[in-house]
């Protein structure tokens, strides 16, 4: 499995978090505008930002936030929960801050090996660039060192999903100030004002105009259906980690690592010498290694349990998924939410949430816990059998070595080819249908 699926994935909830906040309505309105039923919300005051009778006292995780000290902040947390075992807020706050820690320690681990930091950059990863800073001084990183920095990933999900599944008070509450949030990306120890998540978030979508007040008022008032939806993405990002650490992908990274990091300990040492330009034009060198990296996306299955729990993990998303909007849909309230219920006003401007999509969710949800069950098969594309699909089931419980190329032909699905119930494109269009043209960003938001 590719190292940059992996290593990526932990960037992933940031990006989410960032393009759907409203310090960038245009996601928003081409949301808003993809289907009748995603109704416009008018641009009042109350809705760029919701008001409540009074802000609540900050938690004590948000001074350790928006100053950056996040190992800090981990250590008061843990004192205050010693002290106080009862203190599902503070809980709260060090589950958001150690999952936070993950992202901070991926990026840290990214720059200190010198990630995607050459000349040029193809398009879609060109962003990464805007927030791993250039490192001249890139460490040596060996093929133990990737799988070592996706562990370190999965320990701190692990952890921040522990904290999070002690929590009982269904009441509980964490406002945030979330776009002051700062992280320490480089490692450097001095978290610079750049490093906060609003200027990150306007580097890398190029709108520079967000004014600072509007940044520090944007306010976030996360509570437990929150709680869920966030244990829900440490589950996914947890599925990536243990898919990539279950495959051998040795022979992948020394041909082939020059591509996404500088200092690459490789026996092909010739090999770097055009990923420095990395124009990604046909006549470049770095386009074979390309063909190369498509070609050695052939990895052995070594940790069969991984799988095993990669597909305990992605059953846990839909769980997950099902106790968060149990919550959501039982509040009454309606004070800067983060995802709301068809009653409440979010925090994302000019959408609207309603039953329709969240009745459409559930369906989806339903069918992807068929599809995990082996109840439902994933389409074959090969053949005129439209009975016949894969079972996505046996795939994870009974792996075999991963050849991408072979999954693309279509061989490799052989072992799991099953007549029987399909989750076809028929099916989905049903299922999606009440958001528009833009489901995947609404399911990112949903989780």
């Amino acid at each position: 499995m590719s190292i940059k699926k992996a290593i990526s994935a932990g960037l992933s909830l940031a990006c989410v978090l960032a393009n759907s906040l409203y310090l960038l309505p245009c996601e928003a309105r081409a949301v808003a505008n993809s289907k009748p039923t995603v109704k416009a919300a008018a641009l009042t005051p109350q809705n760029k930002q919701p008001k409540s009778d009074k802000q609540e006292k900050p938690p004590l995780v948000e001074k350790y936030l928006l100053d950056g000290e996040l190992a800090a902040g981990e250590k008061a947390l843990e004192a205050r929960l010693a002290e106080k075992s009862s203190d599902d807020q503070a809980r709260f706050g060090l589950g958001v801050l150690v999952f936070l820690q993950s992202v901070e320690g991926l990026i840290q681990d990214l720059h200190r090996y010198g990630f995607m930091d050459f000349e040029d950059i193809p398009g879609p990863t060109r962003a990464l660039k805007k927030v791993i800073a250039p490192n001249s001084n890139a460490e040596k990183l060996s093929y133990a060192g990737a799988r070592q920095i996706v562990e370190r990933l999965r320990a701190r999900l692990i952890k921040a999903e522990s904290k999070l599944s002690q929590i009982k008070d269904d009441n509980v509450k964490l406002p945030l100030h979330f776009g002051m949030i700062k992280m320490d990306l480089s490692g450097g120890g001095v978290v610079q004002e750049d490093e906060r998540l609003w200027k990150l978030f306007a580097s890398v979508s190029g709108h520079t105009d967000i004014p600072e007040e509007t940044a520090k008022n944007f306010y976030i008032k996360f509570d437990r259906g929150d709680v869920h939806w966030l244990q829900g993405y440490c589950h996914v990002l947890l599925t990536i980690c243990e898919v990539y650490l279950a495959h051998d992908s040795e022979e992948l990274f020394k041909r082939t690592a020059h591509l996404l990091f500088s200092n690459p300990d490789s026996p092909y040492l010739d090999l770097k010498s055009s990923a420095k330009k990395h124009k990604y034009h046909m006549g470049d060198m770095s386009f074979l290694d390309i063909i190369a990296f498509i070609h050695l996306i052939n990895c052995k299955v070594v940790e069969l349990e991984r799988m095993k729990t990669a597909l305990t993990h992605m059953e846990a998303v839909v769980t997950q998924s099902r106790i968060s909007w149990k919550y959501i849909l039982a509040e009454k309230d309606d004070d800067h939410e983060w995802l709301p219920n068809p009653n409440q006003t979010g925090v994302i401007p000019n959408v609207k949430v309603t039953q329709e999509m969240v009745t459409s969710w559930a369906e989806v949800m339903n069918e992807c816990e068929r599809i995990l069950q082996g109840k439902a098969l994933i389409p074959f594309w090969r053949g005129d059998d439209e009975t016949l699909g894969i079972n996505l089931r046996k795939v994870m419980l009974e792996p075999r070595d991963f050849d991408l190329v072979l999954w693309v032909q279509g061989t490799a699905a052989a072992p799991y080819l099953e007549h029987g119930p399909i989750s076809g494109r028929a099916k989905w269009s049903t299922l999606t249908n009440d958001f528009g043209r833009n489901f995947p960003g609404f399911a990112l938001w949903f989780n």
